[in-house]
């Protein structure tokens, strides 16, 4: 993958031609928290809940940004609403790790309403699909959506909801950065922006190419 410096320019190109785009701003908090430029993380990401309040991810990147550069006032601020999110829309993995941040700073997680907790309980029991990124039920691809073993990946542990949401943000990506397919840099840089989206971090992504 590109170094850090590259793949924030990339990010940082995308959220100021498109500013109202909530995944270009997560994006960029995903670049600048692996620069572990921490200030600038939190920024983008609260930039993200902004202009999407149902993300329930960018609460906890965002929290655990504040919580890395000293302000954990801010950070239980955004996790307790980010729990409440993540309980509500059923999104068990955000969920869990920011009710796991919020006891790192001392922080017990909030009461939830009884409606929201009745659907979390629900959620836990049942044996649908479950999209490994967001941790919310969904629904499985039909087959896998590349070759190889990346692949192969994506369709066993990303829902056709999540995937969905990638196509409409990768023709983003394509569009704003002027991307051309028969250039091999330019399909690097569009896998980047799909693996940053869906969790999928370098050392995962080695082992999947590797494979390939």
């Amino acid at each position: 993958m590109s170094n850090p410096d590259e793949r924030i320019a990339q990010f940082e190109h995308m959220a100021a031609e498109d500013p109202d785009n909530a995944m270009a701003h997560f994006s960029l908090g995903s670049a600048y928290l692996g620069a572990q430029r921490h200030a600038d993380a939190a920024a983008s990401f609260q930039r993200c809940i902004e202009l999407n309040s149902e993300m329930s991810k960018a609460y906890q990147l965002a929290a655990a940004a504040l919580i890395d550069s000293g302000h954990e006032d801010r950070a239980a601020e955004i996790l307790i609403t980010g729990y409440e999110v993540a309980a509500r829309r059923g999104d068990m993995m955000p969920k869990n790790a920011i009710a796991e941040l919020l006891k790192r700073i001392g922080r017990e997680p909030p009461e939830l309403s009884d409606s929201d907790q009745a659907k979390a309980d629900q959620i836990e029991r049942s044996d649908v699909f479950t999209c490994q990124h967001t941790g919310r039920p969904g629904t499985q691809l039909p087959e896998p959506p590349m070759r190889g073993a990346l692949g192969q990946w994506i369709y066993e542990h990303i829902s056709s909801e999540t995937w969905g949401e990638w196509i409409g943000q990768g023709t983003k990506v394509i569009n704003e950065l002027r991307l051309d397919f028969s250039r091999e840099q330019d399909q690097r840089v569009f896998d980047e922006h799909m693996c940053e989206f869906l969790g999928i971090d370098d050392a995962l992504y080695g082992q999947l190419t590797q494979k390939a």
